[in-house]
């Protein structure tokens, strides 16, 4: 075949081929859709209310490619996860953000770390002088409620009824010492968190200070 054919026959070609303009003008096939029904696989051009919550496939139907999917629809113990989950992403954000604040004041307030240890010690201080008060005032009341408890052991004894009166400052000793316990485990708990609170703070605090480098 010479030139001169060659030539011709691909004018042809390109005569066949539909121009941008049509390609752009021509409506797209009609979708179709795939789901999943009783472990089988079922094709529709339409959607029936009993496949509207169920994962499918959408397929051009005169290309026959895939042109997206749709996952089935949240059940409402999935619902309720994800909403759960979201809010725990939430205040963990906040809780961040919270820490973040919380260092930035830190960085402002304290020139130095010997500064930041300072006010740390500070407050281990008052911590300390609280526990050494509760452990005072429990120990004096244990006395007392002790003393309380003799006197009622022995009007038992003589066969006497406990008076109300008694009965209720026995009462009311044992609740104070109960409160004043509490009290006293909560103080020792700080206690041992400022020690490790005082720790991560230096760290952060030297994160901070350090220059980063870039």
């Amino acid at each position: 075949m010479n030139n001169r054919s060659v030539i011709l026959v691909a004018c042809a070609l390109l005569a066949m081929l539909p121009t941008a303009a049509e390609a752009q003008n021509k409506p797209a096939g009609k979708k179709l859709y795939c789901w999943a029904e009783n472990g089988v696989q079922v094709c529709g051009d339409t959607l029936p209310p009993s496949a509207v919550d169920r994962a499918r496939t959408e397929i051009n139907s005169t290309s026959g490619l895939r042109t997206g999917s749709v996952d089935r629809a949240l059940t409402g113990e999935e619902r309720a996860a994800a909403a759960q989950a979201a809010e725990e992403a939430r205040l963990a954000a906040d809780a961040e953000a919270a820490r973040r604040r919380r260092d930035l004041a830190m960085i402002e307030s304290y020139a130095t770390e010997a500064d930041l240890r300072r006010a740390y010690n500070e407050r281990i201080v008052l911590n300390d002088e609280s526990v050494k008060t509760l452990r005072m005032g429990i120990d004096n009341l244990r006395q007392s409620l002790l003393s309380l408890l003799r006197q009622a052991a022995e009007t038992e004894l003589q066969a006497q009824p406990v008076r109300k009166p008694l009965a209720d400052r026995i009462v009311g000793q044992h609740t104070e010492l109960v409160r004043l316990q509490a009290m006293l485990r909560k103080q020792l708990q700080d206690r041992a968190e400022l020690g490790n609170d005082l720790d991560q703070a230096l760290q952060r605090y030297r994160e901070m200070k350090t220059p980063s480098q870039g």
